[in-house]
């Protein structure tokens, strides 16, 4: 990695030691030691081909180990004890990191450059041989911090590989627009940007790979001409079966016919015989003095 130190910077113990901790890295980036944003000094300012990220490099005081934990009133403890650095409290770092993420935004917009990717983090270098955890903590979105030092560095070398997760949009041309808009004194030239690993140019986006939908093609329709003919098979035998249907009851009808067909008065007269009459005779009428009356 790429490091420039501003000229007549007063470095502290732990930024002389993130410093060869930076130069040791074989990752692709741009480290702007003791940077000055207006009126603001940075620890240092990384960028690297996904994005900006912005240090604020605390060393210890005294040998202290443990437990790491941040309270949400500021407060910064190690085990039971309170965080002791060698130059500030730890009250305030919190805002004092999140200030310098505002102040490199608003110099990237004033050159009219993207600052959506600019993180933040604190780093925090014990002495060697010290075991703080964990070496890594999230204490906001975009904001973390970290433990490292020359022994021990490689939760730092993980956060500065993958803080951002933009795409590689950082080229040579916008790195050293970007020194510029942050009034950098010490600017590499474009042979040391691309022989770091930046991008000359930005990559082409990449292709989006499109799904290929098969369509099976559909069977074949059945011959119109085998069709016909098959219906008209089957038109033909119903009409046979019924043809031969109708002879045969037209045959059953005349074999139950009698060949001599019996006269008419034979047929209208009944075998049964007929009831005797059962009138009442007529009444005689009957006149004076006659006879037999």
């Amino acid at each position: 990695m790429l490091v420039r130190i501003r000229p007549g910077a007063e470095l502290t113990g732990a930024e002389r030691e993130l410093v060869d901790c930076l130069r040791a890295y074989p990752s692709t980036g741009l480290a702007l030691v003791d940077c000055r944003v207006g009126d603001r000094r940075l620890g240092a300012v990384i960028v690297t081909p996904r994005g900006i990220t912005v240090l604020e490099v605390k060393g210890f005081r005294r040998r202290q180990s443990g437990l790491l934990t941040a309270a949400a009133d500021g407060t910064w403890m190690i085990s039971d004890s309170p965080l002791d650095l060698e130059a500030d409290a730890s009250n305030g770092l919190t805002d004092r990191v999140e200030h310098g993420v505002h102040a490199v935004r608003v110099a990237l917009e004033r050159a009219l450059q993207d600052s959506r990717h600019v993180s933040g983090a604190v780093v925090l270098v014990p002495y060697r041989g010290v075991v703080v955890r964990p070496a890594r903590t999230a204490l906001r979105p975009g904001l973390d911090v970290l433990v490292a030092n020359s022994v021990d560095a490689h939760e730092l070398r993980v956060y500065l590989e993958g803080f951002s997760a933009g795409p590689r949009e950082w080229t040579v041309e916008r790195v050293l627009n970007m020194c510029t808009a942050l009034g950098a004194a010490e600017v590499p030239t474009r042979a040391e940007l691309v022989e770091a690993g930046f991008d000359a140019h930005r990559p082409a986006p990449a292709p989006v790979a499109t799904q290929v939908r098969r369509f099976s093609e559909p069977a074949p329709p059945p011959d119109p001409s085998h069709r016909g003919k098959f219906v008209g098979i089957g038109l033909f035998a119903a009409a046979v079966l019924g043809i031969f249907v109708v002879f045969v009851v037209v045959g059953v009808a005349l074999l139950q016919d009698s060949p001599h067909p019996r006269p008419m008065s034979d047929t209208s007269q009944t075998s049964t015989p007929r009831a005797p009459s059962t009138a009442t005779p007529r009444k005689t009428e009957c006149w004076p003095f006659q006879r037999e009356c």
